[in-house]
Formats: structure tokens, sequence, C-alpha cells
């Protein structure tokens, strides 16, 4: 593994780390109400920023 590569790697991890904030803390202002729709968008936004949930490591939810 490059030093690239775990630079990517690094910024994966607290792009998903900051995404599961983000949601965590929009459910935690709605009330879960629109827990569906913000589950959607942050699987879009792990989608366009090539976040893999299933990486080695990575804590479950």
């Amino acid at each position: 593994m490059g030093i690239f590569d775990k630079f990517k790697d690094q910024a994966q991890d607290k792009a998903k780390d900051i995404s599961d904030a983000l949601t965590e803390e929009v459910n935690e202002k709605t009330g879960d109400r629109y827990a569906d729709k913000v589950a959607e968008a942050e699987q879009q936004a792990d989608d366009r920023l090539g976040v893999d949930d299933d990486k080695p490591g990575r804590p479950e939810k």
C-alpha cells in the first residue's frame, strides 16, 4: 500500500465519521421523523464519496 492509498483511506474514514455524526444529529433534532430519508441521503453521499461500510476495521452501527 502506497502513501497515497493511506491518505485516501484516512480521508474516507473521516468522511464516514462526519456522515455518521451528521445523520445522528439530524435524527436527534427531528425526533427520527425523517430517519428513512436521512438514511437514504447518507447512503447516496457515501456512494459518491466512495465510502465503504464493509471495510475491515469499521465499527458496526
